[in-house]
Formats: C-alpha cells, sequence, structure tokens
C-alpha cells in the first residue's frame, strides 16, 4: 500500500501491481507453486491461506516463475480496469507455456468467481478456475489438471471463514499481519461487485480471531489489522456458551492480548459504525486511531442510487461523533467515486464540499467503473463520459492533496510513537513507520530495530509523508 493515499492514474494502477510469493519450503514432491496476488487486503490474506493448505498438502512455493509448476494469480474484480491487468499478465505467460507446455495456469479469487467457466472458454491458458471460497478444494482441483481436466470451483459457502487455517505470511515484514475476521458482505450497493464475488457475510468465531493474534505477537508481530468488508457487522455465536460477540467486544478481546500489540482494522460501514466502537477506542492506547469511512459520495441522491444506506447528514454525524470521542486527531481516510451514473455537475460540488467539510486525511478516489451483473449495470446508464469523469476525479484529488497536507502539518513539532517497520525505500539509512493515525514517518536512523517502538519528532511533511527525528522517550 502506497504512502500517499490520495491516488491518482497511475497511482490507482500501482494498487493492483502484483505481490509474490516467497520461497517458503525447497519441498517439489508435488511441485512448486507460484502465486501473484492483487487488488485489496483481502485478497493478500486469502493468499496466504492458499499457501497454508498447499504446503500442508505437499506442494513447496517457489518467488521465481520460471521454476513454477503451477502459477496461481489471485485477482481483483472491483473495477475493468483490475480485470484487464490479468488479461494482460495471462498473454505474458504464453511464453512460459510454450516453454513449459505442463505448467498449470490458475486464476483464484474475485475475477474467477464473477467469470467462472468463461474464464476457461476465452482465456485458453487458464487451467483452473477457483473462487474465495473453494480454496480448501484447491488440491483436488490440482489433481484433476494432472489426469487432462480443466478444473473450476466457484461454489460460495454461507459457512466458510477458514477460520482453522493458519497462514503463511507471504506479505508482511514480520512486524505487521492482516487476520481475516468476515468473509463476504450483505450490504448490496448498487455499484459493487463483492456480494457476487465474495458471498453472503458471516463472522468467523472469535476463539479462532484470539488464537490467531495472540500466536502473532508471541512470534514478534506487532501490529493487527482486523480485515473485513464490513467489520462494523461483526457478529459470532457460540453456539457451546450462547455468547453473542461484535465488532467493538471482538476488539476490546483483541487489544486485551498485549498493551504492545497494536490493533488496527478495516473496512467500516457509515450506516454500521456504533459509539459502543468509538468508546472501545477510546479506551485502550494500543488500538490506534484511525478510520478508514468510505463516503462514495457527498450527494443524498447518488448515494441513494449507490444503495448506501445512509444520507449525507447521517455521515457527517458519524464524523462528528468519531472527532467528539476520538479527538481531532483521529485519522480519517475515504473513498469517494467520481461519475456515477446520472451525477450532475451540481451533486459533484457535494462531493467537493463534503470533502472541504471533513477534511481528511487521505483517500482512495475512482472513477465509477460499471461492473456487469450489479444492480447499478441493470438498472442506471453509465451516462457520464469519461472526460467528465476523470474531470471530476482531478478536482477531488488535488483537493484532498490539499486537506492532507493541511492534516499532516497540524503534526510538525509534535512527539509520535512509531512502530519501526523497515528501511526506507528511498534510503538504507532511514527507518519508516507509521503514527496512531496511519501517517507514515520516515527518520534518520540511529540504534533502534525493526519492530521496535521509538519516539520520532515530526520536523516537515508532504502530502504524504511525515520527516523526522528520533528523541528520547
Amino acid at each position: 500500500m502506497q504512502a500517499l493515499k490520495v491516488l491518482s492514474t497511475e497511482e490507482k494502477e500501482a494498487l493492483d501491481s502484483p505481490r509474490i510469493t516467497s520461497d517458503f519450503t525447497q519441498s517439489d514432491f508435488l511441485g512448486k507453486v507460484y502465486i501473484e496476488s492483487y487488488g485489496c487486503q483481502m485478497n493478500f490474506a486469502d493468499s496466504e491461506v492458499v499457501t497454508s493448505i498447499l504446503i500442508n498438502k505437499g506442494y513447496g512455493t517457489t518467488s521465481n516463475i520460471a521454476e513454477a509448476d503451477t502459477i496461481l494469480l489471485n485477482t481483483c474484480a472491483i473495477r475493468d480496469n483490475a480485470e484487464n491487468k490479468i488479461r494482460h499478465r495471462l498473454q505474458a505467460f504464453k511464453a512460459i507455456k510454450a516453454k513449459k507446455p505442463s505448467v498449470t495456469i490458475g486464476i483464484l479469487g474475485c475475477m474467477a468467481e464473477r467469470l467462472k467457466t468463461k474464464l476457461i472458454e476465452e482465456e485458453k491458458l487458464v487451467d483452473l478456475v477457483a473462487g474465495p471460497d473453494s480454496y480448501r478444494d484447491l488440491p483436488n482441483l490440482l489433481d484433476q489438471i494432472e489426469n487432462g481436466q480443466k478444473a473450476i470451483n466457484v461454489f460460495l459457502s454461507k459457512e466458510e471463514t477458514y477460520g482453522d487455517i493458519e497462514p503463511v505470511r507471504l506479505h508482511s515484514n514480520g512486524v505487521g499481519a492482516f487476520v481475516s475476521i468476515m468473509r463476504g458482505c450483505d450490504n448490496m450497493c448498487s455499484f459493487c461487485v463483492v456480494p457476487f464475488t465474495r458471498g453472503r457475510e458471516r463472522s468467523r468465531d472469535t476463539a479462532s480471531i484470539l488464537n490467531e493474534c495472540t500466536q502473532l505477537y508471541y512470534n514478534g508481530y506487532r501490529e493487527i489489522n482486523l480485515l473485513g468488508q464490513n467489520v462494523d457487522s461483526y457478529h459470532y455465536v457460540n453456539t457451546e456458551t450462547n455468547e453473542s460477540i461484535n465488532f467493538a467486544q471482538l476488539l476490546e478481546k483483541t487489544a486485551q492480548i498485549n498493551p504492545d500489540l497494536r490493533i488496527r482494522f478495516s473496512t467500516s460501514h457509515p450506516k454500521d459504525i456504533t459509539d459502543e466502537v468509538l468508546y472501545t477506542m477510546q479506551k485502550y492506547d494500543n488500538i490506534c486511531k484511525n478510520i478508514h469511512l468510505p463516503a462514495q459520495s457527498g450527494n443524498n441522491r447518488i448515494l441513494e442510487l449507490m444503495n448506501r444506506s445512509y444520507t449525507r447528514e447521517w455521515y457527517l454525524g458519524r464524523i462528528q461523533a468519531i472527532r467528539n470521542i476520538l479527538g481531532e486527531d483521529c485519522g480519517i481516510s475515504h473513498d469517494i467515486i467520481a461519475g456515477f451514473c446520472s451525477e450532475t455537475e451540481e451533486e459533484h460540488q457535494d462531493t467537493l464540499s463534503l470533502l472541504a467539510e471533513v477534511q481528511y486525511d487521505f483517500g482512495y478516489m475512482f472513477t465509477y467503473s460499471e461492473r456487469p451483473g450489479t444492480p447499478a449495470a441493470k438498472k442506471y446508464p453509465d451516462d457520464i463520459s469519461d472526460d467528465v469523469k476523470s474531470k471530476r476525479l482531478s478536482e477531488i484529488i488535488a483537493l484532498q492533496r490539499i486537506h492532507s497536507g493541511i492534516r499532516n502539518e497540524r503534526l510538525i513539532g509534535r512527539v509520535e510513537k512509531i512502530l519501526v517497520e523497515g528501511n526506507s525505500k528511498k534510503s538504507d539509512l532511514h527507518h519508516f513507520g507509521k503514527t496512531d493515525s496511519n501517517k507514515v514517518v520516515v527518520f534518520p536512523k540511529k540504534s533502534e530495530k525493526i519492530g521496535d517502538y521509538v519516539h520520532v519528532k515530526i520536523l516537515s511533511c508532504t502530502t504524504g509523508t511525515l520527516l523526522g527525528e528520533l528523541v528520547d522517550n
């Protein structure tokens, strides 16, 4: 994820760039698997589950695609650009397939679930298609391919959470880890494919989440990011004790594992985030004061067309509650869609005025991309031209850059507690980490190690990064 979360077109495309498996075993009894992961944090977390399943069945992994017997792409379907990137990637595999005809090429994840058999029919290189709920079946699917068949499983489950599988940490720096707490989504936003590609909402059992987080802490991890399409609707009932756990209670139980374990979460839905969650965040210093609260639009008519289930006024009420309970320093980020169906210039101005009223720390901003099969695609013409969409997006990004700069400048002169995450991208002489409010800080190295907590005085900033120096605790 990029340090500057105000996204230009190039930056948005970078989010779809792959992350690749590392070599976790030299075993090649059943062959070596290479995985590229695209899209959201949930996809990267899923790839860690996939790797665990395959290693436990005797497969090896490799970060060298030339060594691979099986190539798997874990895909995103949220935008047309994300799917086109996978199609282009498949074209690059033609040379690999020509040199090694026995190599298996598989598509996993949301694109697999959305297109199903079409992927095998249209993309002749594809041998295997597996949706997000069928990863336990991957060894069987690979067996089918060994027997000369194409293999597909896109069954969506109402129960699968992979709660009993210990992920292999592929995309981690050894300091932070993603922990999935639920799967699927019931919200049915009109523009979104997630309910169709990830199925109905279901919550993972609380004990397995806490066990995973505890094990991560004792393995040296110091930051946990609890993941769900809508974490605020987490609800698990223990059938043995009849105990009911909501998200605020899960958050508290996770925070109580150890005060040195930082807790983050995403994503929240404005209609569901409760004061109970906010007061739980206030109560524990190790729950980071940062909330990702997608707005999507600042206009009530557009929000209704999007089926977002809240109004602008409700949304601003939640923002005010965050500020009142957690303070002005709480980091707040957003998602915005520019140029949704029938959006007028006046309605676009409502979105700009929402940004001006909230003054977010950062945001993920995109033009509307019609997704086949969604309610919006069925009911509303995609009638805003690409030029208008791009113009509106540029205005949104420009305003967000100003606000990001303002929010960052507020921290100049302050001392912030930072978890050291690694070397700066630009210099091995500098470390980087994040503030409680999720801002990236870069500072010259001293004797601190990755995984340490340090105190950094903020000296200057850009719109995306804070620059500082270490100070004594």
